[in-house]
């Protein structure tokens, strides 16, 4: 963790720091009706065993915070803890304090696996926050639909998926993949496509529906394919390649660590991306720490979130951030992503006048946030959300330029016909 290392700062300074930083936050975001009711009585919140008392109500933290995907996984931690935080200050839910208990995934599937049964089972958490990759998350998912558990999913994602016990707060392949290579095909007049990856699940299956889109869709070419083991640092060999190929755009899913090398060699071997158009939708602010802004200005991403959005919760969310976590952090699409898991929760909660899990999923969709850093958010049906595209410039600075955004909010379809 950067920053705030000491998690027990005495209370009342915490409490008075928090308050301080949430001062302006809309008070309809952060203060709903139910959260001013009489608090109501436990058995009536809490029929299945949770772990629940009269004052305070558990949750579990699911992230890797070592390991290879630690550089994208820690920027999560830090907003769950900020929202619970934030939450606990404003009367926390159902008049109830929140409580985590932390695990460390350790970019390690089976471990994912064995911590979410250990916080559902053993600690019996009323929900969970947690999760990067689409690996960890497919090692958890048995376990939340075992014990019916309520895990609150913070990744952009390759979608088809869906499950009553899982809320995606990320955005899924027609929300991001489809509609960024939409822009950059009309906006570059892209032709042809070189496409590269790590090596499990998400970036080899949404690279299928982005060539299914390139090729099918759009009648245009890709002329290389190619993925690397997690922690991968040798990327000179495809460099090369690509340099030979010449694609109009390299559209890169590398993630954690091993986007430090690729987009310092990228550099080394003397690939500009003001001219080359490198299209990312796995590189966020976080990732651009390690990688350093110099290495990376000219490429675009497609995400739902940047640091610079210019609207009035975000204004209030980005101070708030580094004044908890110190000034230097930055903040990344997932972990605003993560940021908005234990609002939606603690909404859905007081929707649902309960912590239990079939009531929670129940409740979930039409739950709105208005206090959300990206602007207002809804839950769909199908456990995803509805929320807006956008892209974005990298600048040297490590931050990016948001340059186009669509009109309304996208509507989640995490099934999109001929891509499955």
């Amino acid at each position: 963790m950067t920053g705030h290392s000491d998690d027990r700062a005495p209370a009342s300074a915490l409490r008075r720091r928090l308050l301080q930083g949430m001062a302006a936050l809309p008070a309809a975001a952060l203060l709903p009706r139910a959260a001013r009711a009489d608090k109501p009585a436990t058995a009536a919140v809490n029929t299945t065993g949770l772990a629940v008392t009269d004052d305070t109500v558990t949750v579990g933290i699911l992230h890797s915070v070592t390991g290879t995907m630690a550089i994208s996984e820690t920027g999560s931690v830090e907003a769950e803890k900020l929202a619970i935080d934030q939450i606990n200050a404003a009367g926390g839910v159902l008049g109830r304090q929140i409580k985590f208990i932390q695990e460390d995934g350790a970019s390690d599937w089976p471990t994912f696996a064995e911590k979410a049964k250990k916080l559902l089972v053993n600690d019996k958490c009323a929900s969970v926050f947690g999760c990067w990759t689409s690996a960890s998350r497919k090692a958890v998912l048995p376990v939340f639909e075992q014990y019916n558990g309520m895990l609150y999913y913070p990744t952009f994602y390759e979608g088809l998926e869906q499950s009553k016990n899982v809320i995606y707060t990320g955005q899924e392949a027609t929300q991001q993949i489809l509609a960024g290579l939409d822009w950059i095909i009309k906006e570059k007049g892209a032709k042809t496509f070189y496409l590269l990856g790590s090596d499990y699940i998400w970036p080899r299956t949404s690279n299928k529906i982005a060539r299914k889109h390139i090729v099918d869709k759009h009648g245009l070419e890709v002329v290389g394919e190619e993925y690397f083991p997690l922690g991968n640092t040798q990327f000179n060999s495809v460099i090369n390649k690509m340099k030979l190929k010449k694609p109009d755009v390299i559209y890169a899913i590398i993630v954690g660590g091993s986007n430090v090398a690729f987009y310092k060699q990228l550099k080394a071997a003397g690939i500009d991306l003001s001219k080359q158009n490198l299209m990312t939708i796995s590189v966020t602010e976080d990732e651009i720490l390690g990688i350093g802004g110099e290495n990376i200005a000219g490429a675009y991403a497609c995400m739902k979130y940047f640091q610079s959005l210019d609207n009035p919760n975000n204004k209030l969310f980005v101070p708030a951030f580094k004044k908890m976590w110190g000034q230097n952090v930055v903040i990344g699409d997932v972990t605003q992503a993560a940021y908005l898991g234990p609002w939606l929760w603690k909404l859905t909660a007081e929707k649902a006048g309960s912590f239990d899990v079939d009531k929670i999923a129940a409740a979930s969709p039409g739950v709105e946030f208005k206090g959300a850093p990206e602007g207002y958010v809804r839950i769909h049906e199908n456990h995803h959300l509805w929320s807006k595209t956008r892209v974005g410039r990298a600048r040297t600075d490590g931050q990016y330029d948001v340059i186009y955004e669509t009109a309304g909010l996208m509507e989640p379809n995490p099934f999109p016909k001929g891509y499955q």
